[in-house]
């Protein structure tokens, strides 16, 4: 590492001192954490004026010094936190890309769209605080199948990168991904406990959009209680062999399955020494590209996500928005199409899908706008009945129609009703893959004749 560019003077080391990661300030300089691990050594690489310099600390306008943190910290190194050294020069976009997949390919086998995504993505986590919302990458598949190798070396690779697992306690990963701001790699994210379980989802719900911090109670010196807001928001790649429960996290991810084939042939048993030095060098280079892009990089809300759900359009748009090959864009695009159709499939094998269908069919036959709850969970039972271990009935029906899809009975005349709104009903039945006709705008004008709201289907 080249010696730091001294600054030092008297008046300057009595100032305040801080230690830090990095910053983006509002001059447009940019300060990032290197290390050396021969020496050892850390320190900051400054990029003002579209130059870049190492430095041993930076001083802000309100007088307090920033120092970097410690070469001796155990997070740095043991490689918990994967560092660069410099930045050093990788040509174009493109060419930085391409080195990116060489390596990748070298010592991972997965899909070749995958590896064309995982490279963007490696690129994005790089600049991902330009945006508002980041996408997760997951590696699923059983034990052998390659999960802890693609976190290996995609982690090796991504801004900040640090590694932990399902088997590590929760404190220390809510102080390093509020302390570093970089990349979480996390393996075995299953988990075993529910505790820890319940921990890690919130990490991984509130990380995926800025200003959603996870709040913890603290203790301070007094013995007091004092809540502290972590900063979780990040870039997320995991492994895991099956898949959360929550679907609104299972949207957040793009996923690869592993284990769908034989291993290639030239794919390393055992990932060699080089890799290290390899992984290196290309962080030095994305630390570069990071100082020029991250100041002008933005969201590009023109691109085509429309056939896809909002929410995943909204965490893949970012994502989308660094890629300029027509290649991988279409395969990006791809995966989306991919992720909203398994959320719709997932959705239609539920109990709130089959009640829609129910619905969806009585008011067909009856052309009416009120159904009764009773009715309703009579043709529930005949259809689906035998899926469930439990009576169904009114009282059950009606709880999920109030609960989970925000449908509201009201009592009519002595018994429970459903009053369908098309408007609500109809965005309800897309969503969960309910297909065939749908319920007229306007129920005065459906065919017959005037609708009656005030008329139910017989039980």
């Amino acid at each position: 590492m080249p010696n730091p560019e001294s600054k030092s003077s008297a008046q300057q080391e009595k100032r305040p001192a801080t230690p830090a990661v990095s910053g983006c300030f509002s001059d447009g300089t940019i300060m990032e954490l290197v290390y050396h691990p021969e020496e050892p050594a850390t320190a900051f690489a400054l990029w003002r004026d579209g130059r870049w310099s190492i430095e041993r600390d930076y001083g802000l306008p309100s007088g307090e010094r920033l120092i970097p943190f410690s070469p001796n910290n155990n997070v740095i190194k043991n490689d918990v936190v994967v560092l660069p050294s410099r930045p050093v020069e990788y040509g174009t976009k493109s060419e930085l890309v391409a080195d990116l997949r060489r390596f990748l390919h070298r010592y991972l086998d997965v899909s070749p769209a995958f590896e064309t995504i995982a490279a963007h993505y490696v690129l994005f986590t790089w600049v991902y605080d330009a945006f508002n919302e980041v996408p997760y990458v997951r590696f699923q598949g059983d034990f052998g199948t390659g999960k802890t190798r693609a976190l290996l070396v995609v982690g090796s690779l991504c801004y900040k990168g640090f590694f932990a697992s399902g088997a590590s306690t929760v404190s220390p990963l809510f102080h390093i991904l509020d302390a570093f701001r970089g990349t979480l790699i996390l393996d075995e994210a299953d988990f075993r406990f529910s505790d820890e379980k319940t921990e890690i989802v919130k990490i991984l719900n509130n990380g995926n959009v800025r200003g959603v911090p996870v709040l913890r109670t603290m203790i301070n010196r007094h013995r007091e209680f004092n809540p502290q807001a972590f900063q979780v928001f990040g870039p997320k790649v995991v492994a895991m062999r099956g898949s959360y429960d929550d679907r609104a996290l299972e949207s957040r991810f793009l996923t690869e399955v592993m284990g769908n084939a034989a291993l290639r042939g030239d794919i390393p048993i055992n990932l060699p020494s080089r890799m290290r030095e390899e992984a290196l060098a290309l962080r030095n280079k994305l630390l570069l590209f990071r100082f020029r892009n991250r100041n002008t990089i933005q969201v590009n809300g023109a691109l085509d996500l429309d056939s896809v759900a909002p929410r995943i359009s909204q965490i893949l748009t970012p994502l989308l928005s660094i890629i300029e090959d027509p290649t991988a864009k279409d395969a990006l695009r791809a995966a989306a199409t991919s992720a909203d159709e398994m959320l719709v499939a997932e959705r239609g094998l539920s109990s709130e899908a089959q009640l829609l269908e129910i619905i969806k069919e009585l008011s067909g036959e009856a052309h009416k706008f009120v159904l009764p709850i009773g009715g309703i969970a009579d043709r529930f039972g005949s259809r689906f009945g035998h899926e469930y271990e439990r009576p169904i009935t009114p009282r059950w029906v009606g709880g999920i129609l109030r609960r989970r899809l925000h449908l509201a009975p009201y009592k009519s005349h002595g018994r429970f009703v459903l009053s369908l709104d098309p408007l609500r009903l109809n965005a309800l039945y897309e969503r969960y893959g309910i297909t065939g006709a749908t319920l007229a705008l306007d129920p005065w004008k459906s065919e017959g004749g005037e609708g009656d709201l005030g008329t139910t289907l017989p039980i």
